[in-house]
């Protein structure tokens, strides 16, 4: 079994390794789509809770927020997303949902 006395110079080759920074970070969630501005965000919040409220059912909800409405002009949810007249747009459909 050779040993060698350790030098200044095998210490720097040792801790160089150490010292260097990884490429890149493992267990980093990658998002690749466009993340919702907190104002958005906030309003879409509200949409779902307004359609929930309205609709008393999760599965109701969901279908009416995601599908194609044509007196809305576009999907509920896009539009409560989009600004806050989508917004009203969508809470007031959903209050003359839930009045019929």
């Amino acid at each position: 079994m050779d040993l060698e006395p350790a030098t200044p110079e095998t210490q720097s080759e040792a801790a160089a390794p150490a010292s260097e920074k990884p490429q890149f970070k493992r267990f980093r969630k990658r998002f690749d789509t466009v993340r919702l501005s907190p104002d958005a965000a906030a309003r879409q919040g509200k949409a779902a809770t307004a359609a929930f409220l309205a609709l008393k059912d999760r599965d109701a909800m969901i279908a009416f927020l995601n599908t194609h409405d044509d007196a809305l002009g576009g999907r509920p949810i896009d539009l409560a997303v989009e600004s806050d007249a989508g917004l009203k747009a969508v809470e007031a459909a959903l209050a003359a949902v839930a009045g019929s």
